[in-house]
């Protein structure tokens, strides 16, 4: 079959994620037309998780693609870009304030985001409670997606925006994501600076990050008054079923916190036994490095379905830019294939060479810093 050209293309992207949504985006300002199709049965089905920081690079250079720049600056928070380093005692290693003004990589919710996203889209774009169970059909097309409730779709180009475990990867790669090792178990604040003034202080504007060498922790303020905490330990997948743990059973789980951070401030241990509601296991999983796959007319991946990789700052920006340079490739190509072939042949190199850089990078989250790595992290201010 003759790769037909974009403006003529059924175009489906599976996951409303930043990727998906921004493809979509970009593609309705050049005219072209995408549906976009994701498991949630709506758009407040489920909480969307914590803060973003986007850079000027990628992150905010497509939000200027999708003319949606100003719209989240509105919204960004430029005073999240503080952050700081302590040690298990609650030294303070190093602190960074941004200069005034500073828009480098400012903070924005996910959600958030995901809702400017969606509020720049036509009604009807985003088909919810479609999930994906396979993409099928020749190597050259079209393709039929195949979703969970029965129905089938055909379509000229799939794009693979819908996260860790893609179900659109199996198309054109048989990797799968691995455990790092790694584990990150969530839990919250609210109304942070009323009613937990102290771990306010503690965290500050932005983020606060320490780690012992076995385990960490990572807290960053969210907007309307709300705080996420992330403990870090290198545990087994199945850490909760070993030790006979429900996370449903909040004391169980913070005793079982307690005991694994016993030698540390009893300041940080506030974000241990003072958070409110249940913790949320998340393991961390990556693909391998570098993640390639030969080029198959008709289906292509952006964002984590591509290059999943330990959470260090740089996935829903690479997801973003990802998303941005596919669209500009359909815009500006005579045919579908011409466009994916454009846009893998500068996508898979940026984002294994990332992905090669960053591979291991679970266990820096650790690590505990020396004294260059303190340097890095910003000028210490005390």
């Amino acid at each position: 079959m003759d790769s037909p050209p974009p403006a003529r293309a059924r175009i489906s992207i599976i996951g409303a994620g930043p990727g998906g949504l921004t493809c979509a985006r970009i593609l309705r300002r050049h005219g072209i037309a995408a549906t976009v199709y994701d498991r949630d049965t709506d758009a407040d089905s489920r909480n969307q998780g914590g803060s973003l920081d986007l850079h000027e690079d990628d992150g905010q250079l497509a939000l200027r693609e999708a003319g949606l720049l100003e719209e989240f600056f509105a919204l960004a928070r430029c005073e999240g870009q503080e952050t700081r380093r302590l040690d298990r005692a609650g030294r303070l290693l190093a602190h960074h304030l941004p200069d005034e003004g500073a828009t480098d990589s400012p903070e924005i919710d996910r959600g958030q985001l995901r809702d400017l996203l969606l509020r720049s889209l036509a009604g009807g774009t985003v088909q919810w409670g479609r999930a994906l169970v396979s993409v099928s059909g020749p190597a050259d097309g079209p393709r039929t997606l195949t979703f969970t409730d029965g129905t089938t779709v055909e379509t000229d180009l799939v794009i693979g925006a819908d996260g860790a475990f893609s179900r659109v990867r199996a198309a054109v790669s048989p990797a799968t994501p691995r455990y790092t090792g790694v584990g990150f178990l969530e839990a919250w604040f609210d109304d942070i600076e009323r009613a937990h003034p102290e771990v306010s202080a503690l965290v500050g504007n932005g983020s606060l990050h320490a780690a012992d060498g076995e385990r960490g922790l990572f807290a960053q303020r969210n907007s309307g008054g709300h705080l996420r905490v992330y403990f870090m330990r290198r545990v087994p997948v199945d850490w909760a079923d070993a030790t006979g743990l429900r996370l449903e059973d909040t004391g169980g789980v913070r005793a079982q916190l307690l005991g694994e951070y016993a030698h540390w401030s009893p300041r940080l241990l506030r974000l241990i036994t003072d958070n409110d509601g249940a913790y949320v296991d998340r393991p961390l999983f990556a693909l391998p490095a570098p993640h390639t796959w030969r080029h198959s007319p008709g289906v292509t991946l952006l964002g984590d379905a591509a290059h999943l990789m330990p959470p260090l700052g740089v996935g829903v920006n690479l997801a973003m830019l990802d998303a941005c340079e596919l669209a500009l490739a359909l815009a500006h190509s005579p045919t579908i294939d011409d466009a994916v072939q454009r846009y893998e042949t500068s996508m898979i190199p940026r984002s294994g060479h990332f992905a090669q850089l960053l591979e291991g990078g679970a266990e820096h989250l650790l690590s505990v810093p020396g004294f260059d790595d303190v340097q890095r992290s910003g000028p210490t201010q005390r």
